[in-house]
């Protein structure tokens, strides 16, 4: 049962005000965390710009932080999502009151922006990348008039004149001895290594990959789990409360049920999360 829904049942409402207080200062938190600090970016064309982001970290680290104060609850795990440019951080802490559990569901959803460090060597590196690009375009043209012309000499000296491109397919693939002479020929007449350019051009990728930088956005607006699985930005803070039966969780349950002792260390668990909230 999700705590915050209206109800007529007293103690329900109880738990439901001590949920909006969780929530209030939850958000509270979240709304410092992901304040924006201002940094400077490259964009792809190298020119510079400023932008702005916060730190993620800093998000699981108040997760972590709350989930080690609070330690007599389940700890789920922090984890950390990536859908493309859509990011999310989010734990689940979970506590037992006799047959009952409390489950705490916090999450940050927000969106990563690709850019690059404002560091000259990324002009240096494109610079170099498009002129291997050009030049091995222009070699390939080159190298495939040449291949052209050595093999209808080839065939010529052979005895075939004036064929087809189908018969030229047929006899370039069913002789192997003729293809690796033509290959081989080829090679000889050109001073440009195809292989060492291939080589390069990974590598000056890889290093541009090592300059890139993430820039993140987000809200600090409380959102439900329904906006969360559509890519909205926020977080989220829910709590529920189930009745364990036979090892199950059982979101529907009478709360006029719930013992006196019961409800008093439910109350006492939410208390707890309060307090951790507010010092």
């Amino acid at each position: 049962m999700r705590l915050g829904t209206k109800t007529n049942d007293e103690f329900m409402e109880t738990l439901s005000a001590k949920t909006e207080k969780i929530n209030a200062a939850f958000q509270k938190h979240v709304e410092i965390l992901v304040k924006q600090q201002p940094i400077k970016v490259m964009l792809g064309d190298t020119t510079v710009i400023d932008q702005s982001t916060f730190d993620p970290n800093a998000v699981s680290n108040f997760f972590s932080n709350i989930a080690n104060k609070l330690s007599e609850w389940n700890n789920l795990g922090i984890t950390t999502t990536t859908d493309e440019d859509l990011r999310r951080v989010f734990v689940k802490l979970e506590f037992q009151v006799k047959n009952y559990s409390i489950l705490w569901h916090m999450a940050l959803q927000y969106h990563a922006l690709l850019f690059y460090k404002p560091d000259n060597t990324v002009a240096i590196i494109q610079k170099e990348l498009a002129e291997i690009m050009d030049n091995t375009i222009n070699k390939e043209k080159e190298l495939a008039d040449l291949t052209d012309s050595m093999i209808k000499d080839k065939l010529e000296s052979m005895g075939y004149k004036d064929i087809d491109e189908q018969k030229l397919f047929e006899v370039l693939f069913s002789n192997d001895a003729l293809r690796e002479d033509i290959a081989t020929q080829t090679e000889k007449r050109t001073d440009f290594d195809f292989k060492a350019k291939d080589l390069r051009k990974k590598q000056l990728f890889r290093e541009l990959d090592n300059l890139l930088l993430e820039a993140y956005t987000t809200t600090s607006v409380l959102i439900d789990e329904n906006r969360l699985v559509t890519g909205e930005e926020g977080c989220l803070c829910t709590l529920d409360l189930d009745h364990l039966k036979n090892k199950k969780k059982e979101a529907i349950f009478d709360p006029k049920r719930i013992s006196q002792d019961t409800r008093l260390q439910i109350i006492q668990a939410l208390d707890n999360i309060v307090l951790v909230l507010t010092n």
